[in-house]
């Protein structure tokens, strides 16, 4: 899938051969007035190129400000999901002359110490001489009730200092070399929304590019709303669509190659603990299960692409 992009009127000036090595590419989705605010403070005169992929809700007041801020805005002129935004992103950093890419959600919080010290963990693995598809930060609670996601160790894998291999990494944060982008592919539009790192990662890892995370580096993650607790398990509070799609996804991804054995019996046993906390917290809804129940449906027959009740 290819777009036409909508470029900020500051594109390509005054841009040095360093500057264009690195870019930021930010996802947004009905972003607040407040996240537009904090996009434009911390990237305003930016010496990386700052892209930004629309993917509904962006209004003309905002999108000005961001644009007279130097970011350049990218639009499908409608949700396609964030694996499809993401790839809109890494593909026009690719035509600025980007070597890598941060990727962010519009909420993330980072400075300029994060983003070196990622830049620096790559610089480090490419002297061990260590294929990097992607490198990110150690998550951390964004609040006191949101769920970070938890990364395993990639087994067989030596860390490199304080650079540790993981089997996958959450996108937000996350550096993303373009060259191994072009040899793993792009993140799998059809999948839309849930478990599109997942499924990349490993795909990067099947393909000889290692994924990372730098411990000397952190960044405020949560997965939902807020967390579902009970019997010593934990799983994002988030809604109906989006559980029901991360369920569907997971379900697919049985039947790949290049996912683990381990991870998908790992699977087997922890979706139907997870799928009955949801459906508890539900009130036990009835349409809550059948949901959630063709959604698994779904998975077994590879019946992908966006849900039908995606916003």
């Amino acid at each position: 899938m290819r777009f036409r992009y909508r470029l900020g009127p500051q594109a390509g000036r005054g841009l040095s051969w360093m500057c264009v090595m690195l870019a930021i590419g930010l996802t947004l989705f009905h972003p607040s007035r407040d996240q537009v605010d904090d996009i434009v403070r911390r990237y305003a005169g930016s010496l990386h190129p700052v892209l930004a992929f629309d993917n509904g809700g962006l209004g003309p007041v905002d999108r000005m400000k961001l644009e007279a801020a130097g970011v350049r805005l990218l639009s499908a002129g409608s949700n396609v999901g964030i694996a499809a935004a993401l790839n809109g992103v890494v593909e026009a950093a690719t035509r600025v002359g980007a070597d890598g890419v941060l990727l962010l959600d519009q909420d993330a919080q980072v400075g300029p110490e994060m983003i070196g010290a990622l830049a620096d963990a790559r610089t480090r693995l490419r002297a061990e001489n260590r294929p990097c598809a992607v490198i990110g930060p150690v998550p951390g609670r964004a609040n006191a009730e949101a769920k970070p996601p938890r990364f395993r160790r990639r087994p067989g894998q030596a860390a490199v200092g304080t650079l540790v291999p993981v089997e996958f990494l959450a996108t937000s944060g996350s550096l993303v070399d373009v060259a191994a982008f072009r040899a793993v592919g792009p993140f799998r539009a059809d999948y839309f929304i849930d478990g599109v790192e997942l499924e990349w990662c490993f795909r990067a890892w099947d393909a000889g590019y290692g994924c990372w995370m730098a411990q000397d580096a952190a960044i405020g993650h949560r997965v939902g709303g807020g967390t579902i607790r009970a019997l010593g398990i934990e799983t994002p509070r988030q809604p109906l669509f989006r559980m029901a799609t991360y369920l569907r996804n997971s379900v697919y991804g049985w039947r790949l190659r290049h996912i683990p054995l381990p991870w998908k019996l790992r699977q087997v046993a922890y979706l139907p603990m997870q799928t009955l906390l949801y459906w508890r917290d539900s009130g036990y809804r009835p349409a809550v299960l059948r949901r959630l129940a063709g959604a698994v449906l779904d998975g077994f027959r590879g019946r992908l692409g966006r849900p039908f009740d995606a916003p």
